[in-house]
């Protein structure tokens, strides 16, 4: 990866470090109940394979998924002016700049790695913002590309798929029952311990999740100067979303993980424990710190 002018996060190496190495200890468990079951290694080759042609086509999944089109500069050039900027400043490639039909203010970015990202805005988006809030947005998801944000998520999503995966493996093959010298009791501290791995996978990816949201945040907010400008557009973002309706919010909240701004339907908490995101005031409080740290008070 070419290096970038985004400011590093201890922080996040930080909280990665640890979220690696607490998702490292559970592979190793796993990995114990695998080695078990030497039949399931095929099965679960599968998966990991599935999980690596995920990470590779990334970019195509998202786009295809969210009905993005990619757009050249005569297409849409002040998206691509703006995104000119950015990468400038950062000092890192372009990624390919995408525009997806949908009433959803959003925006989103993916690739395996910088030379093959996509940053994607919502229609919906680039008619409700104003140039200097869509910059910080941008100036956000490009944080993401150049911190390989979905490699990181890919990797630490592993254990969480294969404990999953070797559950539904042990419940649906029949497998204990054709092995009479394990007996039922091992399948199911086989099923516990899968279900208890995935469980605890699935909280630590969700925090390390929204731990890059608030870094994404910071460094766009440092990169262009001006975090009251992602802080004005996350509060219309976040307030336009309770108008949208509740239908097109369901459509576009699997894919939450990639948006600046979760599309969630009515009824769900955004501070859950389980959310993608932080909450928008905790967004707002960091944005307010960094004003202050520029000498430009959020207004």
């Amino acid at each position: 990866m070419a290096s970038s002018r985004y400011l590093p996060d201890r922080g996040l190496t930080a909280r990665m470090g640890l979220t690696m190495f607490l998702l490292g200890l559970l592979y190793v468990v796993l990995i114990g109940l695998i080695a078990s079951y030497t039949n399931l290694v095929l099965g679960l080759l599968i998966a990991a394979g599935a999980l690596f042609a995920q990470w590779f086509f990334s970019d195509r999944i998202a786009l295809y998924a969210m009905h993005g089109q990619v757009v050249t500069p005569e297409q849409a050039p002040g998206l691509h002016g703006i995104i000119d900027r950015l990468c400038a400043l950062a000092d890192m490639p372009k990624p390919t700049v995408a525009i997806a039909r949908s009433d959803v203010p959003n925006a989103f970015a993916t690739g395996r790695t910088p030379a093959r990202a996509v940053v994607c805005a919502t229609t919906g988006l680039l008619d409700r913002l104003d140039e200097r809030e869509l910059e910080g947005v941008l100036a956000h998801e490009l944080s993401h590309v150049a911190h390989r944000d979905v490699t990181v998520m890919t990797i630490a999503s592993v254990v969480g798929v294969l404990a999953g995966f070797l559950t539904r493996i042990v419940l649906y093959s029949g497998m204990g029952r054709s092995r009479r010298d394990s007996g039922p009791p091992i399948v199911l501290v086989v099923i516990l311990v899968s279900a208890v791995v995935y469980a605890l996978s699935f909280v630590l990816t969700r925090a390390l999740s929204r731990y890059r949201e608030l870094s994404a945040d910071r460094a766009g907010a440092f990169l262009t100067g001006q975090p009251s400008a992602l802080a004005s557009a996350l509060v219309e973002i976040s307030g336009d979303m309770a108008r949208i309706p509740s239908r097109d919010l369901r459509e576009a909240e699997p894919y939450n993980a990639f948006f600046l701004v979760p599309a969630i339907a009515p009824g769900f908490s955004l501070s859950s424990l389980f959310s993608t995101h932080p909450p928008l005031e905790r967004r707002l409080d960091q944005l307010g710190t960094i004003s202050a740290q520029l000498g430009r008070p959020l207004t």
